[in-house]
């Protein structure tokens, strides 16, 4: 009877350790908290979880190349204004409908009055060929168009489940083609994903073709970094998306962690809003972007991972690639001089005066120890060269509506994560002012080049040519200070095990459904 019973007991931890390694959880920082919907189409912050809901027609791998998911194949003709689409046969949504051409009918219009609309301005109109094929007329060729379709926000959903939610898509339910079906969702706190059993079509960029190896799949959401990696330390979470480069050393010397490190994609930077005084005046905005010591922050935040930023753009992009003249970097004396042109004259406490008036500002920070910090090293930088920062902490769940209520902030600090330089588009635009243009940037001759480089670019290079002037004209504005270009690092502990290399433009479904339990 004993022996019965020990049995019973080992058969039943032997079960019970079985059903969690079907389960992983995933901690998401700072960068990654607070997206409010996963809704592609209209969203305007997303986080990792979304790949794994839905599919796109094409993804991209980190040396820039496209690779079908959706779509088998593609082609352009000579004069970039047709493109046709083969699509995968078989493919259903997680409701069980098809996925087949008349989906890309229905959606390529949904993109219509929203702030993702520009991905598909160029489309004309969508043409069905067959079940499987599709073309897109265009009203002028886009050379950008592939990596329109590879964005993250170009994630297809199911038409009817779409249509009948409305504005509850994407926060009660979320139906896509994906490897995982949204199970549960709670704003700023989790995600909690089931596997699509059914799921067969991968792109060639996953080991593995067939349905993802846990059954399950939690996303948590911890802005605190320290409380985040506490909690992959202690065992609560398997995965930690996107470390903060603070805590690499800690994590490198923890021998119960791995971490992963892939080339990063993201900007750490200072907007500066060009719409509220003192930064209508071009002299102001100039003095402070030259007041922010990029290397300090590297090396006292970041430990010296990662490299400095001086322009808007990852280094990697041939459009970040400037006349020297428009770099921004570290220059106190300029910094100084160019207040002093300004009439901004130091007063008895150090801080400039000018009229009267104190050189004081906002400085606005979103919760999370990194924006913290990061906020605090800018705010000593800024007083060292007369302006006193007072700095502002707001939930990451509610600063982006914030901006859009354009408030009284003056200046930021903000990350953003990119491979394409549209993204000057994206916060230079003027009417995206508020959010994402919290600079409030509004420039006419900007405009005019934006124009030039986001419709007017008729082959690749040309649009190089074409956002490298539109750069840099941003830059001679000063609309914002660059910060920092982060390493992409991912830490996990002992119940998972990762691919052999990391596929695709971060850490996104591509390499995800190829993670494995470790036992």
């Amino acid at each position: 009877m004993m022996k019965g019973s020990i049995l019973a007991l080992g058969l039943s931890a032997l079960a019970a350790g079985t059903a969690l390694a079907q389960e992983a959880t995933f901690v998401m920082t700072a960068r990654l908290v607070g997206a409010p919907t996963y809704n592609p189409i209209k969203a305007t912050k997303l986080n990792t979880a979304t790949t794994l809901i839905y599919d796109r027609l094409v993804v991209q791998d980190a040396d820039q190349s496209f690779h079908g998911q959706l779509a088998t194949s593609w082609e352009s003709s000579a004069d970039g204004m047709l493109w046709t689409f083969k699509l995968k046969p078989g493919v259903k949504f997680h409701n069980g409908e098809p996925f087949n051409a008349k989906t890309i009918e229905w959606w390529v219009p949904q993109f219509k009055g929203t702030e993702n609309a520009f991905t598909v301005e160029a489309i004309d109109k969508v043409e069905l060929v067959d079940d499987l094929t599709v073309r897109f007329h265009m009203k002028h060729p886009d050379p950008n168009l592939l990596f329109n379709l590879a964005s993250s926000f170009m994630c297809v959903p199911e038409p009817k489940s779409y249509e009948a939610l409305g504005d509850k898509f994407g926060v009660t339910e979320a139906i896509g083609t994906g490897p995982y079906k949204m199970q549960q969702f709670t704003v700023g706190q989790q995600t909690v994903l089931a596997r699509n059993d059914d799921y067969k079509w991968a792109s060639d960029l996953s080991k593995n073709q067939g349905p993802a190896k846990f059954k399950k799949l939690t996303f948590r959401e911890i802005g605190e970094e320290s409380t985040a990696y506490l909690e992959l330390k202690t065992g609560g979470a398997d995965v930690l998306v996107n470390v903060p480069t603070d805590f690499l050393p800690r994590i490198q010397a923890d021998k119960a962690v791995k971490l992963v490190t892939i080339p990063g994609n993201e900007v750490v930077y200072m907007p500066i809003n060009t719409s509220v005084e003192p930064f209508t005046d071009i002299k102001v905005r100039e003095a402070t972007a030259f007041a922010v010591n990029q290397k300090e922050i590297l090396t006292s935040l970041y430990g010296g991972n990662g490299e400095t930023a001086d322009t808007f753009l990852i280094s990697s992009l041939k459009e970040s690639q400037v006349d020297p003249k428009y770099k921004i970097a570290y220059d106190p004396e300029r910094s100084k001089k160019v207040f002093d042109a300004a009439g901004w004259k130091p007063g008895p406490d150090g801080i400039r005066v000018k009229d009267g008036k104190r050189l004081e500002v906002k400085l606005w920070a979103q919760n999370g120890t990194e924006f913290k910090r990061l906020a605090e090293i800018v705010q000593a930088q800024l007083k060292a060269v007369g302006m006193q920062a007072d700095i502002s902490i707001v939930d990451a769940g509610s600063i982006n509506a914030q901006y859009r209520k354009k408030t009284d902030h003056q200046l930021a600090v903000r990350a953003y994560q990119w491979t394409n330089a549209d993204i000057v588009d994206w916060f230079f635009a003027a009417k995206r002012a508020g959010y994402p243009n919290v600079s409030m940037f509004n420039d006419p001759e900007a405009e005019k080049l934006n124009d030039i480089a986001m419709n007017k670019s008729k082959t690749w290079d040309e649009r190089v040519a074409n956002f490298t002037k539109y750069h840099e004209y941003v830059l001679s504005q000063y609309p914002f200070a660059p910060i920092y270009q982060p390493v992409q690092s991912l830490a996990y502990g002992k119940r998972v095990v990762m691919p052999e290399k990391i596929r695709g433009i971060g850490f996104s479904s591509q390499s995800m459904i190829d993670i494995a339990p470790a036992n």
